[in-house]
């Protein structure tokens, strides 16, 4: 069963949404894996810089920009996620298009508002 949300370009940096998103999908029971640019830990979840091909992953969230997104088109589809969450400023329709041919949900939301209001 896909049940893990990974959070692409976590960071230690609290002041950093992707940090406060992998506390909040916590808060909220959620099971998270982190990927970043740097290894680190964020309230024990490890942030690996490893492409590491989970197959128990139902939601990638964003907080690359499209720019840094490019390297992981592959990665990202390879996971099969159900969804993948563009948070604002990482909207991009090149990986949206890819997405939607392999028949992945996408959407352009913030994971800490649909937590916040039970829509995640």
């Amino acid at each position: 069963m896909k049940e893990y949300t990974l959070v692409m370009g976590a960071s230690e940096n609290v002041q950093r949404y992707s940090n406060m998103a992998v506390r909040k999908l916590l808060n909220y029971n959620h099971k998270v894996k982190a990927f970043g640019n740097r290894e680190g830990e964020i309230n024990s979840v490890a942030i690996t810089k490893d492409l590491i091909p989970y197959t128990d992953i139902d939601t990638i969230t964003l907080y690359l920009n499209p720019t840094n997104q490019k390297p992981f088109y592959d990665y990202i589809l390879g996971l099969n996620p159900r969804r993948v969450i563009f948070n604002p400023g990482t909207e991009n329709r090149e990986l949206q298009g890819k997405l939607k041919n392999a028949g992945i949900e996408y959407e352009e939301a913030c994971t800490l508002v649909l937590l916040s209001i039970n829509k995640y």
